[in-house]
C-alpha cells in the first residue's frame, strides 16, 4: 500500500510541475503578445501621418507612441508579476505529501 501512495505521489508532483511550466509558457507568450501589439501602434504612429495627410497627424503620432509605450510597461508589469506568484507556487510542489501521511495514519 506504501508503494502505491509513492507512486501517485510522484505523479502528482510530475503534474504540478507540468502544469508550472505550461503557465510559466503562457506568461511568456502573453508578454510576447503585448510586445507585438505595442510594435503595431509604433508602426501605425509612423504611418498615419504620411498615409492619410491629416492636419493633425503628429498629434495622431504621438497618441499612436504613447499607447505603445503605455501597452508595453502593462505588459513588463503584468509578465514580472505573474512570474513572482509562479515562483511563489513552485514553492508548493509537493505540499501535499503532509496531507497523505496524516491521513493513512488515521
Amino acid at each position: 500500500m506504501a508503494g502505491e501512495s509513492t507512486k501517485i505521489n510522484k505523479e502528482l508532483i510530475l503534474r504540478e510541475r507540468l502544469a508550472l511550466q505550461r503557465t510559466r509558457l503562457a506568461n511568456q507568450t502573453t508578454l510576447l503578445s503585448f510586445i507585438r501589439t505595442s510594435l503595431y501602434f509604433i508602426v501605425a504612429g509612423l504611418s498615419i501621418r504620411s498615409l492619410l495627410k491629416l492636419e493633425n497627424g503628429l498629434l495622431f503620432e504621438v497618441l499612436f507612441f504613447i499607447t505603445a509605450v503605455i501597452i508595453f510597461i502593462i505588459g513588463v508589469f503584468n509578465y514580472f508579476r505573474q512570474n513572482r506568484i509562479i515562483k511563489e507556487s513552485e514553492r508548493h510542489v509537493g505540499g501535499y505529501k503532509d496531507e497523505y501521511l496524516h491521513e493513512d495514519e488515521v
